[in-house]
């Protein structure tokens, strides 16, 4: 016969959520759009806002002499948020229309819109 767990174990185990795909691509999404939404905030604002032009921030960026797989992965932090975003939101647009509600649909074009952000991001990763 097994022992209960003390009071402050099952306190702080009933606190680690059981995640799910839609969970996670709900969270994801909400995620990435505030993102995106803060990326391009802070880009315009400091484009308006600091001396310079275009030009001297990216010969600044390229004078840095970062590596390929440095440079490459920098493009993937980019271009996953975006793809996944436009992509989940396809999804919503295929929701929003009454189709795709059953959980095993559900499941399946969450692992397919996760799949497609991975190849897009790999394939804008190499341009």
């Amino acid at each position: 016969r097994r022992s209960p767990l003390c009071c402050c174990c099952f306190i702080l185990l009933s606190w680690i959520p059981l995640w799910s795909v839609p969970m996670m691509m709900s969270i994801t999404h909400r995620g990435t759009g505030v993102g995106l939404s803060g990326a391009i905030s802070a880009v315009a604002l400091a484009a308006l806002v600091l001396p310079g032009s275009y030009p001297y921030y990216l010969d600044m960026i390229h004078s840095l002499y970062l590596g390929p797989c440095l440079i490459a992965l920098a493009k993937f932090g980019i271009a996953f948020p975006v793809s996944f975003h436009t992509l989940n939101g396809v999804r919503h647009l295929y929701w929003d229309i009454g189709k795709g509600f059953k959980i095993p649909q559900v499941y399946k074009t969450g692992y397919t819109v996760i799949g497609l952000s991975i190849l897009t991001s790999a394939a804008l990763m190499f341009i």
